[in-house]
Protein backbone atom coordinates (compact mmCIF):
# COMPACT_ATOMS: atom_id res chain seq x y z
CA UNK A 1 0.00 0.00 0.00
CA UNK A 2 1.42 3.28 -0.83
CA UNK A 3 2.04 5.68 1.81
CA UNK A 4 0.27 9.16 2.44
CA UNK A 5 1.80 12.41 1.36
CA UNK A 6 0.93 15.03 3.09
CA UNK A 7 2.08 18.57 2.31
CA UNK A 8 2.54 21.35 4.93
CA UNK A 9 3.29 24.73 3.90
CA UNK A 10 5.15 26.86 6.53
CA UNK A 11 3.99 30.78 6.72
CA UNK A 12 7.71 32.17 6.24
CA UNK A 13 8.39 30.19 3.43
CA UNK A 14 6.75 29.57 -0.14
CA UNK A 15 8.37 26.32 -0.56
CA UNK A 16 6.33 23.53 0.81
CA UNK A 17 7.85 20.59 2.76
CA UNK A 18 6.86 16.59 2.17
CA UNK A 19 6.54 14.23 5.21
CA UNK A 20 5.82 11.22 4.62
CA UNK A 21 2.77 9.08 6.68
CA UNK A 22 3.05 5.61 7.97
CA UNK A 23 0.50 3.59 6.04
CA UNK A 24 -3.10 3.18 7.03
CA UNK A 25 -3.82 -0.12 8.70
CA UNK A 26 -7.08 -1.58 7.28
CA UNK A 27 -8.85 -4.47 8.32
CA UNK A 28 -10.17 -7.73 6.55
CA UNK A 29 -12.54 -9.90 7.44
CA UNK A 30 -12.04 -13.63 6.06
CA UNK A 31 -13.92 -13.79 3.27
CA UNK A 32 -14.95 -17.38 4.60
CA UNK A 33 -16.45 -15.75 7.83
CA UNK A 34 -19.66 -14.28 6.33
CA UNK A 35 -21.01 -17.65 4.55
CA UNK A 36 -20.36 -19.61 7.62
CA UNK A 37 -21.73 -17.11 9.98
CA UNK A 38 -25.28 -16.95 7.32
CA UNK A 39 -25.06 -20.88 7.47
CA UNK A 40 -24.85 -21.90 10.94
CA UNK A 41 -26.43 -18.65 12.48
CA UNK A 42 -30.13 -20.01 11.65
CA UNK A 43 -29.15 -23.54 13.24
CA UNK A 44 -28.21 -21.98 16.67
CA UNK A 45 -31.17 -20.02 17.01
CA UNK A 46 -33.09 -23.31 15.76
CA UNK A 47 -31.22 -25.09 18.40
CA UNK A 48 -31.58 -22.42 20.85
CA UNK A 49 -35.33 -22.07 20.41
CA UNK A 50 -35.80 -26.00 20.85
CA UNK A 51 -33.87 -26.21 24.19
CA UNK A 52 -36.07 -23.01 25.51
CA UNK A 53 -39.38 -24.66 24.51
CA UNK A 54 -38.48 -27.85 26.27
CA UNK A 55 -36.98 -26.22 28.92
CA UNK A 56 -40.55 -24.30 29.57
CA UNK A 57 -42.17 -27.60 29.58
CA UNK A 58 -39.90 -29.33 31.92
CA UNK A 59 -41.35 -26.73 34.12
CA UNK A 60 -45.02 -26.84 33.57
CA UNK A 61 -44.97 -30.50 33.33
CA UNK A 62 -43.99 -32.67 36.54
CA UNK A 63 -41.36 -35.22 36.25
CA UNK A 64 -40.44 -34.35 32.56
CA UNK A 65 -37.14 -33.48 32.91
CA UNK A 66 -35.36 -30.31 31.35
CA UNK A 67 -32.18 -30.34 28.62
CA UNK A 68 -29.11 -30.21 31.87
CA UNK A 69 -30.90 -33.79 33.50
CA UNK A 70 -31.13 -35.23 29.57
CA UNK A 71 -27.32 -33.97 28.80
CA UNK A 72 -26.43 -35.93 32.36
CA UNK A 73 -27.95 -39.17 31.51
CA UNK A 74 -26.40 -38.79 28.39
CA UNK A 75 -23.13 -38.64 29.75
CA UNK A 76 -23.96 -41.88 32.01
CA UNK A 77 -25.31 -43.70 29.00
CA UNK A 78 -21.89 -43.16 26.53
CA UNK A 79 -19.70 -43.34 29.13
CA UNK A 80 -20.18 -47.45 28.40
CA UNK A 81 -22.53 -47.81 25.79
CA UNK A 82 -20.92 -51.19 24.68
CA UNK A 83 -21.35 -52.77 27.95
CA UNK A 84 -22.54 -56.71 28.23
CA UNK A 85 -24.50 -57.21 31.48
CA UNK A 86 -26.41 -59.98 29.72
CA UNK A 87 -28.71 -60.54 27.55
CA UNK A 88 -31.37 -57.88 28.12
CA UNK A 89 -28.97 -55.48 29.77
CA UNK A 90 -26.48 -54.16 27.25
CA UNK A 91 -25.50 -50.73 26.00
CA UNK A 92 -27.30 -48.49 24.05
CA UNK A 93 -24.58 -48.89 21.47
CA UNK A 94 -25.38 -52.72 21.13
CA UNK A 95 -28.97 -51.47 20.94
CA UNK A 96 -28.58 -49.28 17.92
CA UNK A 97 -26.19 -51.56 15.80
CA UNK A 98 -28.98 -54.21 16.36
CA UNK A 99 -31.27 -52.02 14.73
CA UNK A 100 -28.81 -51.07 12.21
CA UNK A 101 -28.89 -54.51 11.28
CA UNK A 102 -32.10 -55.52 10.87
CA UNK A 103 -32.47 -52.21 8.94
CA UNK A 104 -29.64 -53.26 6.75
CA UNK A 105 -31.77 -56.49 6.36
CA UNK A 106 -35.13 -55.47 5.23
CA UNK A 107 -33.58 -52.36 3.50
CA UNK A 108 -31.27 -54.94 1.18
CA UNK A 109 -34.10 -57.38 0.27
CA UNK A 110 -36.56 -54.31 -0.58
CA UNK A 111 -33.68 -52.76 -2.68
CA UNK A 112 -33.22 -56.17 -4.25
CA UNK A 113 -37.02 -56.90 -5.12
CA UNK A 114 -38.35 -52.61 -5.42
CA UNK A 115 -35.60 -51.75 -7.73
CA UNK A 116 -35.65 -54.57 -11.11
CA UNK A 117 -40.19 -54.25 -10.08
CA UNK A 118 -39.66 -50.45 -11.20
CA UNK A 119 -37.57 -51.35 -14.10
CA UNK A 120 -40.02 -53.89 -15.61
CA UNK A 121 -42.81 -51.42 -14.58
CA UNK A 122 -41.59 -48.44 -16.16
CA UNK A 123 -40.81 -50.15 -19.09
CA UNK A 124 -43.66 -52.67 -20.10
CA UNK A 125 -46.90 -50.65 -19.78
CA UNK A 126 -49.38 -54.01 -19.11
CA UNK A 127 -47.25 -55.26 -16.18
CA UNK A 128 -47.53 -51.47 -14.84
CA UNK A 129 -51.34 -51.11 -15.73
CA UNK A 130 -51.68 -54.70 -13.69
CA UNK A 131 -49.58 -53.83 -10.68
CA UNK A 132 -50.81 -50.00 -9.91
CA UNK A 133 -53.96 -50.69 -8.51
CA UNK A 134 -51.97 -53.47 -5.89
CA UNK A 135 -49.37 -50.83 -5.13
CA UNK A 136 -51.98 -48.28 -4.72
CA UNK A 137 -54.06 -50.75 -1.94
CA UNK A 138 -51.22 -51.71 0.02
CA UNK A 139 -48.57 -48.86 0.09
CA UNK A 140 -51.00 -46.66 2.73
CA UNK A 141 -51.18 -49.90 4.72
CA UNK A 142 -49.42 -49.04 8.41
CA UNK A 143 -46.33 -50.83 9.50
CA UNK A 144 -47.90 -52.15 12.71
CA UNK A 145 -50.51 -53.61 10.64
CA UNK A 146 -47.87 -55.74 8.47
CA UNK A 147 -46.10 -57.19 11.75
CA UNK A 148 -48.30 -59.86 12.92
CA UNK A 149 -48.27 -61.11 9.37
CA UNK A 150 -44.89 -61.37 9.55
CA UNK A 151 -45.00 -63.24 13.13
CA UNK A 152 -47.88 -65.40 11.48
CA UNK A 153 -45.61 -66.60 8.59
CA UNK A 154 -42.12 -67.13 10.15
CA UNK A 155 -43.48 -67.95 13.45
CA UNK A 156 -40.24 -65.93 15.32
CA UNK A 157 -39.69 -62.13 16.33
CA UNK A 158 -36.64 -61.86 14.52
CA UNK A 159 -37.55 -62.08 10.01
CA UNK A 160 -40.69 -60.70 11.15
CA UNK A 161 -39.15 -57.20 11.91
CA UNK A 162 -37.04 -57.49 8.36
CA UNK A 163 -40.28 -58.45 6.91
CA UNK A 164 -41.91 -55.21 8.56
CA UNK A 165 -38.98 -52.87 7.42
CA UNK A 166 -39.06 -54.85 4.03
CA UNK A 167 -42.96 -54.18 2.65
CA UNK A 168 -43.05 -50.84 4.09
CA UNK A 169 -40.07 -49.50 2.32
CA UNK A 170 -40.22 -51.61 -1.16
CA UNK A 171 -42.97 -49.17 -2.56
CA UNK A 172 -40.87 -45.96 -3.07
CA UNK A 173 -38.14 -47.71 -4.88
CA UNK A 174 -40.70 -49.21 -6.89
CA UNK A 175 -42.53 -46.14 -7.87
CA UNK A 176 -39.61 -43.48 -8.06
CA UNK A 177 -38.01 -46.20 -10.53
CA UNK A 178 -40.55 -47.00 -12.78
CA UNK A 179 -41.74 -42.92 -13.05
CA UNK A 180 -37.87 -42.66 -14.07
CA UNK A 181 -37.85 -44.77 -16.57
CA UNK A 182 -41.32 -43.82 -18.12
CA UNK A 183 -39.90 -39.99 -18.08
CA UNK A 184 -36.78 -41.00 -20.67
CA UNK A 185 -37.65 -39.63 -23.82
CA UNK A 186 -38.48 -41.69 -26.34
CA UNK A 187 -35.84 -40.60 -28.95
CA UNK A 188 -33.28 -43.31 -26.54
CA UNK A 189 -35.45 -46.11 -27.37
CA UNK A 190 -35.93 -45.06 -30.74
CA UNK A 191 -32.40 -45.35 -31.07
CA UNK A 192 -32.07 -48.52 -29.27
CA UNK A 193 -34.94 -49.91 -32.06
CA UNK A 194 -33.09 -48.55 -35.05
CA UNK A 195 -29.43 -50.15 -33.83
CA UNK A 196 -31.47 -53.37 -32.84
CA UNK A 197 -30.04 -53.69 -29.70
CA UNK A 198 -31.04 -56.26 -26.72
CA UNK A 199 -33.37 -55.77 -23.98
CA UNK A 200 -30.63 -56.35 -21.66
CA UNK A 201 -28.37 -53.54 -23.47
CA UNK A 202 -31.18 -50.96 -23.38
CA UNK A 203 -31.48 -51.95 -19.64
CA UNK A 204 -27.53 -51.29 -19.18
CA UNK A 205 -26.56 -48.94 -21.28
CA UNK A 206 -29.86 -46.56 -21.73
CA UNK A 207 -31.90 -47.06 -18.96
CA UNK A 208 -30.10 -47.55 -16.27
CA UNK A 209 -27.89 -44.47 -16.25
CA UNK A 210 -30.80 -42.18 -17.16
CA UNK A 211 -33.02 -43.31 -14.41
CA UNK A 212 -30.14 -43.56 -11.95
CA UNK A 213 -30.76 -40.29 -9.64
CA UNK A 214 -34.33 -40.98 -9.98
CA UNK A 215 -33.96 -44.18 -8.60
CA UNK A 216 -31.41 -42.76 -5.91
CA UNK A 217 -34.75 -40.66 -4.57
CA UNK A 218 -36.48 -43.81 -4.20
CA UNK A 219 -33.41 -45.49 -2.15
CA UNK A 220 -33.52 -42.10 0.28
CA UNK A 221 -36.98 -42.15 1.17
CA UNK A 222 -36.90 -45.99 1.73
CA UNK A 223 -34.85 -45.74 4.17
CA UNK A 224 -35.85 -43.14 6.04
CA UNK A 225 -39.29 -45.22 6.08
CA UNK A 226 -37.21 -48.29 7.51
CA UNK A 227 -35.26 -46.53 10.06
CA UNK A 228 -38.77 -45.09 11.47
CA UNK A 229 -40.45 -48.66 10.98
CA UNK A 230 -37.48 -50.41 12.75
CA UNK A 231 -38.41 -48.58 16.26
CA UNK A 232 -42.08 -49.65 16.00
CA UNK A 233 -41.27 -53.22 15.65
CA UNK A 234 -38.85 -53.88 18.25
CA UNK A 235 -41.39 -52.11 20.94
CA UNK A 236 -43.55 -55.08 19.88
CA UNK A 237 -41.06 -57.82 19.10
CA UNK A 238 -39.07 -57.46 21.93
CA UNK A 239 -35.12 -58.79 21.73
CA UNK A 240 -32.12 -56.41 21.13
CA UNK A 241 -33.23 -53.05 19.36
CA UNK A 242 -33.26 -49.36 20.12
CA UNK A 243 -36.97 -49.64 19.92
CA UNK A 244 -37.05 -52.16 22.37
CA UNK A 245 -34.56 -50.32 24.87
CA UNK A 246 -37.24 -47.38 24.56
CA UNK A 247 -39.95 -49.45 25.68
CA UNK A 248 -37.91 -50.64 28.37
CA UNK A 249 -36.59 -47.67 29.72
CA UNK A 250 -40.44 -46.64 30.24
CA UNK A 251 -41.25 -49.72 32.07
CA UNK A 252 -38.52 -48.26 34.47
CA UNK A 253 -39.56 -44.73 34.11
CA UNK A 254 -36.44 -43.38 33.02
CA UNK A 255 -37.32 -40.73 30.71
CA UNK A 256 -34.23 -39.30 30.54
CA UNK A 257 -32.79 -42.05 28.45
CA UNK A 258 -36.17 -42.16 26.34
CA UNK A 259 -35.22 -38.94 25.42
CA UNK A 260 -31.83 -39.46 24.72
CA UNK A 261 -32.73 -42.23 22.48
CA UNK A 262 -34.94 -39.97 20.99
CA UNK A 263 -31.91 -37.86 19.88
CA UNK A 264 -29.61 -40.94 18.74
CA UNK A 265 -32.74 -42.17 16.92
CA UNK A 266 -32.46 -38.58 14.99
CA UNK A 267 -29.04 -38.35 14.42
CA UNK A 268 -28.77 -41.83 13.03
CA UNK A 269 -31.76 -41.36 10.92
CA UNK A 270 -30.02 -38.04 9.31
CA UNK A 271 -26.85 -39.33 8.27
CA UNK A 272 -28.40 -42.36 6.87
CA UNK A 273 -30.05 -39.57 5.17
CA UNK A 274 -27.24 -36.94 4.17
CA UNK A 275 -25.17 -40.21 2.82
CA UNK A 276 -27.78 -41.01 0.50
CA UNK A 277 -28.20 -37.55 -0.99
CA UNK A 278 -24.56 -37.11 -1.48
CA UNK A 279 -24.43 -40.56 -3.71
CA UNK A 280 -27.45 -38.85 -5.37
CA UNK A 281 -25.89 -35.77 -6.11
CA UNK A 282 -22.83 -37.42 -7.13
CA UNK A 283 -24.69 -39.15 -10.10
CA UNK A 284 -26.94 -36.50 -10.68
CA UNK A 285 -26.86 -35.27 -14.30
CA UNK A 286 -25.71 -31.41 -13.14
CA UNK A 287 -22.48 -33.05 -11.73
CA UNK A 288 -21.97 -35.18 -14.95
Amino acid sequence: MKSQIVALRRPDSPSAEVLPLPPAAVRRRAPWLRPLIQRLLPGLCGIVLLLMVWQMAAIWSSGFPGPWTTWQAAVTLFADPFYNGGPNDRGIGWNVLASLQRVAVGFGLAALVGIPAGFLLGRYRFLASMCNPIIALLRPVSPLAWLPIGLLLFQRAEPASSWTIFICSVWPMVINTAEGVQRIPQDYLNVARVLNLSEWTVMRKILFPAVLPAMLTGVRLSVGIAWLVIVAAEMLTGGLGIGFWIWNEWNNLNVENILVAIVIIGVVGLLLEQALMLLARRFSWENR
